[in-house]
C-alpha cells in the first residue's frame, strides 16, 4: 500500500472517532450546593417540568448525560437543549434562580409582517 493511499484513508477516521466520544463524561461533575442536593432538586429548580420528563438515578448520572441519552429518553429538542444549557450554567457556578426562565409563549397571530395586523388580514390598495 502506498503512503499516499494510506494518508488518504486515515483522514476520515479521526472525525469519526471524535463524534463517538461522550464529551459530557469528560467534563467535571459539580458538587451539590445550596438547596440543590439531588438531580430531582436541580430539574425542579430549572423549571419547565423537567423533573417529569427525565429522571436520572444519581447525581453522577445526571452530569454524565449527553444529548443522545436525552434523545433516547424521549425528550423533545427544545427540552434537551434547555436541560443541557442549564447544566452548563450550573457547572459554571451560577444559581438556577438566576438563569432559569419559562419557555417562549406560542404565537397568537400567525403570518409575516404587515400582512396581518391585530389579528386581521390587511390587503394592499393596488
Amino acid at each position: 500500500m502506498s503512503l499516499r493511499l494510506a494518508a488518504r484513508l486515515s483522514l476520515p477516521c479521526p472525525s469519526l472517532v471524535r463524534s463517538l466520544v461522550n464529551r459530557a463524561a469528560q467534563k467535571p461533575v459539580p458538587p451539590p450546593r445550596g438547596n440543590i442536593q439531588t438531580p430531582e432538586d436541580f430539574l425542579k429548580a430549572i423549571g419547565r417540568s423537567a423533573e417529569t420528563k427525565f429522571t436520572p438515578e444519581s447525581w453522577e448520572q445526571l452530569w454524565h448525560t449527553d444529548g443522545t441519552q436525552l434523545r433516547k429518553a424521549g425528550l423533545a429538542v427544545k427540552d434537551r437543549r434547555y436541560i443541557l444549557w442549564s447544566m452548563e450554567k450550573f457547572r459554571q457556578g451560577q444559581d438556577p434562580a438566576e438563569f432559569a426562565h419559562p419557555p417562549k409563549p406560542a404565537k397568537k397571530i400567525r403570518g409575516r409582517g404587515p400582512a396581518v395586523q391585530n389579528g386581521k388580514r390587511v390587503r394592499s390598495r393596488r
